[in-house]
């Protein structure tokens, strides 16, 4: 499982989430980074992992959770580094650090 993971993570799309369909705060977090389409990033750049229409859904969550320390969703990743879930997300774009993140 982990070989998958990193290999998401390291797939060169600026960024990778994974996420559950039926999360609200995958849904608001995927707001935010949509938001940012066409300015700072394509719809290219972009990659959303939903993970329970995943049979190894399990498996990535923990695999997620030994990597970042965390189990909850969504799990965001810019330019390969972890950068949290939905608050942090949220408080990235709120300070404007996330678009600067997103041009790096």
């Amino acid at each position: 499982m982990s070989s998958f993971v990193d290999a998401e993570i390291q797939s060169g799309k600026k960024v990778v989430v994974f996420s559950k369909t039926y999360c609200p705060y995958c849904s608001r977090c995927k707001k935010v980074l949509q938001a940012h389409i066409g300015k700072e990033i394509t719809a290219a750049d972009f990659k959303w992992i939903e993970m329970d229409n995943m049979s190894n859904c399990s498996e990535i969550q923990a695999y997620l959770r030994k990597i970042t320390g965390a189990s909850s969703v969504p799990r965001v990743f810019i330019n390969g580094k972890s950068v949290g879930g939905c608050d942090e997300t949220t408080a990235l774009d709120k300070s404007g650090k996330l678009s600067a993140m997103l041009k790096a």
